[in-house]
């Protein structure tokens, strides 16, 4: 059994305590239902990518995911042999080409989405109201996690 940590919210550590195991098992589950689609939680998060900046390079989607620019090729090759993306041309440097999703793979962008979304709401319906209330409270400070500078 695990002991109570304090969620004290004027103490950063204690909260960074309480908060990253539960996050991280989250985490681990919802890429666990992603994987039941057929695909890892890296591709889905790369396709979701690719459809909200249509026409970014693979170097530029390498950079901002923090991925080698050889093991990103690997990726977008196998995404294009999948079809769930093509690359266009460059608007402005013909030896560049962007990427955009694909009907096949805007579906399998969905199932995935649809899967995790099943998955957490079997869950949450089992809270109590005022639970559920907390967490959709807790939504967009977490969100701000990501655009915090560290």
């Amino acid at each position: 059994m695990h002991a109570a940590v304090s969620t004290d919210p004027d103490d950063p550590i204690a909260l960074a305590e309480a908060l990253r195991p539960a996050l991280l098992r989250v985490t681990r589950r919802l890429r666990q239902e992603a994987n039941k689609e057929g695909l890892s939680a890296l591709d889905a998060l790369l396709l979701g990518e690719i459809k909200r900046k249509p026409g970014i390079g693979v170097c530029d989607l390498a950079d901002q995911e923090q991925i080698s620019r050889p093991t990103m090729s690997g990726h977008i090759k196998r995404f294009e042999a999948a079809g769930w993306i093509v690359r266009a041309g460059h608007a402005k440097d013909g030896r560049r080409s962007g990427l955009t999703i694909t009907p096949a793979g805007l579906k399998a962008l969905e199932a995935i989405r649809r899967r995790r979304n099943d998955w957490l709401a079997v869950r949450l319906a089992k809270l109590s109201p005022e639970a559920r209330r907390e967490l959709a409270a807790a939504a967009g400070p977490l969100l701000q996690l990501l655009k915090v500078d560290a």
